[in-house]
């Protein structure tokens, strides 16, 4: 498939498409009359990409992850890197969690400041 249609299935622009390409993102595509033809891993890595940048995932991270051994994806490399990325993320509720509960207690003792406060607030 072209380039159109993979945007149109991923939601990314052919532009961004393309950036990926030449950052190693996705394995260099085979070209019929100067168009690059993508196939269905090719989508499946594009849509791996769009999801992890929507987890604040840089593409420099990205691109150490995301390898071909003889044009095949190491699905087992980004299987692991999907483990620590969730691993990052139950780390930082448990930050912001314990963080919530700091504002929960300045909330519950706030009655008891002083009444000039009121003013600063």
């Amino acid at each position: 498939m072209y380039i159109g249609e993979v945007s149109q299935r991923t939601g990314l622009s052919a532009k961004a498409i393309r950036l990926y390409e030449e950052m190693g993102l996705i394995r260099t595509l085979p070209r019929v009359n100067r168009y690059r033809t993508y196939a269905e891993t090719d989508i499946e890595v594009l849509q791996l990409i769009a999801e992890a940048k929507q987890l604040g995932v840089t593409l420099n991270r990205l691109k150490g992850v995301i390898r071909y051994q003889h044009g095949v994806v190491d699905w087992a490399r980004i299987h692991q890197f999907l483990k620590d990325v969730r691993g990052e993320l139950m780390a930082e509720r448990q930050r912001l969690n314990a963080q919530i509960q700091q504002v929960e207690q300045c909330l519950a003792t706030i009655h008891t400041c002083p009444q000039g406060l009121d003013s600063v607030l």
